[in-house]
């Protein structure tokens, strides 16, 4: 999954993101409303957090305002030093999905942000399965057929995601713009690679049907039928 955090706060902004990269989320970092509304509507984000006092006259507010106003529905946590009942319900109106009042512990921004990625899934819980294959996002655990698979890091990230879009199929550019961040400089064929080792934990080692597929020149999908 690929986070966006909008903070003026850089110290604040950089530790947000390293938190989140330590739970396996992809996180880019802007500093400013102007940047963090220009790559939320250039990038795909799976969810934004977004500090609702920014400098340079683009405030919080106004930026979810204006993702909305264009279209873009993807979860925004604001982030707000100020407790009044106003305040929180001004950000609430103009679009935000939930809000967490500065000072906060990492354990309940990881919550919070669990809970409105869970939305869309609610009837999938933090279990996701496809066939004999499950994932244990809250654990960060993988078995197929009760048998334990370690994964690395981007493999998480990689089968996450296509379990959580089960029989789309996804292209490359797809998976490069959901699982890197924007610094990053990966190229195609790293896809390929990366999806054929997790191909060989997933699907090699077992006797059930295989399940994640490679339409060859269109991309990935996961599904237990195809």
């Amino acid at each position: 999954m690929k986070l966006l955090v909008i903070e003026d706060n850089h110290k604040v902004a950089n530790v947000v993101r390293d938190v989140l990269n330590a739970e396996l989320f992809a996180t880019d970092v802007c500093y400013d409303g102007e940047d963090g509304l220009n790559a939320s509507l250039n990038e795909d984000y799976d969810l934004i957090i977004l500090d609702r006092m920014l400098p340079d006259g683009m405030d919080g507010v106004t930026v979810c305002q204006k993702l909305r106003k264009a279209g873009r529905c993807m979860p925004i946590l604001m982030l707000t030093a100020k407790d009044q009942v106003k305040q929180r319900v001004e950000g609430l109106n103009a679009g935000a999905d939930d809000y967490l009042i500065k000072p906060f512990s990492f354990d309940e921004l990881l919550a919070r942000i669990n809970a409105l990625l869970r939305r869309p899934h609610d009837s999938l819980g933090s279990i996701l399965r496809v066939g004999d294959l499950t994932l244990d996002t809250a654990g960060k655990r993988c078995r197929r057929n009760g048998q334990l698979i370690t994964l690395s890091a981007k493999e998480y990230l990689l089968l996450e995601y296509l379990m959580r879009n089960k029989s789309k199929l996804l292209s490359k550019q797809h998976l490069i713009t959901h699982i890197w961040d924007f610094d990053a400089d990966i190229l195609p064929n790293a896809v390929e690679a990366h999806m054929a080792r997790l191909r060989a934990k997933i699907d090699k080692p077992f006797k059930g049907p295989q399940l994640i597929h490679n339409v060859r020149g269109l991309g990935y999908k996961i599904d237990a039928d195809p």
